[in-house]
């Protein structure tokens, strides 16, 4: 009894102090502003439909079937909202969680992978809390940060433990399952090469190959079982042609010849640097990288073993994203923290070489907050003009001092190297995302928006949207209708036709000066804006009349503090 309970305080202690440091600026950061058009409020519109609808099987978005995504992310979305009611908060912390998840579960992988260097299972959770597009992308209520979670915990099953070698099959089966109800089959890529490679690196494995591989089988048929028993049910009841995209364009057609994201196959390649930043930046990780040499050990072989081939395999697929390859993070991560481990051992001299600190990124941190600083100055002068630039010179020199102290921070030398970057890359990122927030979030924030039409369905009134809506008024909103999707004149004059108390929703590069008394309301979105019209005006405007004087001037938000003001 006192064993365990050991055991289980030691590992409380180990969780001190990335832990929580992690989980204060997660809170800080993902609640600074509302969710983020078009990942986050898209998530969230599916969730708001199944709900207010009643799909609990077959996820839906702006009245069709979505087979984009399997609806494990979604349900549980749904039982916060049981116990809470609707908001977007228990969304948001479900991230957190997760997020907080995957730290704990790299920890754990390096304890089991490195037993015989404990500096490795410390530093990977301070080195994953550390990357900068992790964190962020980890603000998205999106599927990703999920994904990984059951990535990462299916591959601790694969690992030995003090009591047993081999792996607990079942609970492998299992976390693959649920990974694929969170994302479908690209699950699977996350674990099947560390599973296949693993006579490379487990010595169980090496000797007991035939089981290895027959239970890891009916492992993997355990998996798709539990996939398949929520996708035949649900391609039945959503139709024919929900059915086919959800079984086969979905896979294939991002494998082979995209449909959405299609890059060249060294787009990986070039995304490295931003995707392991702040480390991408430290020449102590990449000498570590280039020194590894045999013998290597169980720890540094599995992560070459699930990093490599997936990151090849990704890079053939036609359609990339950056967050695509997000449960490999903490692969490299590992590699990393397992070559650094190697060079303290084998090559100390360069383990302790200032020259190899770093320096780099405290150049560049001091370089930045000294830049912030006299961004006032080059924007009174003229030197420097943009909203942008405008908007943060009322905030730059306070936080020209946090990145200022942040490179002076990682101009110290000594023991605590790795902690010290980690610490401030993740300040670092979050003083990124508030920057951002008081400056850029305006141009994100569709608030203004989304009450005008959310009172509009409310009344019953039609609201069409010119292009592809991606979701992004339907739950801020609370949005019970779908929006009609209006591509070209033709369909705005038959929507008007039959709608006339309707609205229309478009996204102009540009405004049109001469037409801005008749929408009720404008607003800048991302490089462009939103104007809700009423759908007659639109009719005629595009026709070439001239529309009945509105009943209300126009509502425009150009202000970035989201005030709005009204035309005269």
């Amino acid at each position: 009894m006192l064993p365990n309970a050991y055991r289980r305080t030691e590992h409380l202690r180990a969780l001190w102090p990335w832990l929580p440091l992690w989980v204060a600026a997660a809170l800080l950061a993902i609640f600074s502003h509302g969710p983020m058009p078009l990942y986050s409020t898209r998530t969230l519109a599916v969730a708001w439909e199944m709900w207010t609808h009643g799909h609990w099987l077959v996820p839906y978005n702006n009245g069709a079937p979505y087979s984009e995504k399997a609806p494990l992310l979604f349900w549980m979305i749904h039982a916060g909202w049981f116990a809470f009611g609707v908001n977007d908060v228990w969304p948001r912390v479900l991230e957190v969680i997760f997020g907080g998840s995957q730290l704990v579960l790299v920890a754990a992988l390096a304890r089991r992978l490195f037993p015989d260097r404990p500096w490795v299972g410390r530093a990977a959770p301070w080195m994953l809390l550390a990357l900068s597009y992790a964190f962020l992308f980890g603000l998205q209520v999106m599927y990703d940060v999920l994904l990984a979670v059951w990535a990462l915990a299916a591959l601790l099953c694969l690992t030995r433990t003090p009591s047993r070698d081999e792996p607990r099959w079942w609970l492998f089966g299992i976390c693959l399952g649920l990974g694929l109800l969170t994302k479908g089959p690209v699950m699977a890529l996350h674990v099947v090469f560390p599973w296949l490679l693993g006579p490379l690196w487990n010595d169980w494995a090496n000797q007991h190959r035939a089981r290895w591989y027959g239970r890891g089988l009916l492992a993997f048929l355990l998996g798709f079982a539990m996939l398949l028993a929520w996708a035949l049910p649900a391609g039945f009841s959503g139709g024919e042609a929900y059915r086919q995209r959800l079984f086969f364009t979905q896979t294939a057609g991002r494998v082979v010849h995209a449909f959405d994201h299609a890059r060249p196959v060294w787009w990986y390649v070039l995304a490295l640097p931003l995707l392991m930043f702040p480390f991408s930046g430290w020449p102590r990780a990449w000498v570590a990288l280039a020194l590894l040499r045999r013998p290597l050990g169980a720890g540094v072989r599995f992560a070459l073993c699930w990093v490599v081939p997936v990151f090849i395999t990704f890079s053939l697929i036609s359609g990339k994203q950056l967050y695509y390859p997000l449960p490999e993070f903490a692969g490299a991560v590992l590699l990393l923290a397992g070559a650094i481990a190697l060079l303290r051992e084998r090559r100390p001299e360069l383990a302790r070489n200032g020259w190899l600190g770093t320096w780099p990124l405290a150049v560049g941190g001091i370089a930045f907050g000294v830049f912030l600083f006299v961004l006032p100055w080059l924007v009174a002068s003229g030197r420097l003009h943009g909203e942008w630039f405008d908007t943060t010179a009322a905030y730059s020199r306070f936080f020209a001092v946090v990145f200022l102290l942040l490179g002076a921070l990682l101009l110290l030398r000594g023991r605590g190297e790795m902690r010290r970057l980690a610490f401030a890359g993740l300040l670092g990122t979050l003083a990124i995302n508030t920057l951002f927030t008081l400056t850029l979030w305006p141009r994100y924030d569709l608030t203004p928006a989304t009450r005008l039409l959310g009172a509009a369905d409310a009344q019953g009134r039609a609201i069409g949207f010119t292009g592809v809506y991606e979701g992004q008024f339907h739950f801020a909103g609370r949005l019970e209708h779908p929006i009609a999707e209006l591509h070209g004149d033709k369909e705005i004059e038959a929507f008007a036709r039959a709608h006339p108390d309707g609205l229309v929703v478009t996204h102009p590069g540009q405004l049109d000066a001469a037409a801005l008394r008749y929408p009720l309301l404008v607003q800048p979105f991302r490089s462009s804006w939103v104007v809700v019209w009423p759908a007659t005006a639109l009719a005629d405007l595009r026709a070439g009349l001239r529309p009945p004087e509105p009943p209300q001037p126009t509502r425009i938000f150009p202000n970035p503090d989201g005030r709005s003001r009204q035309l005269p």
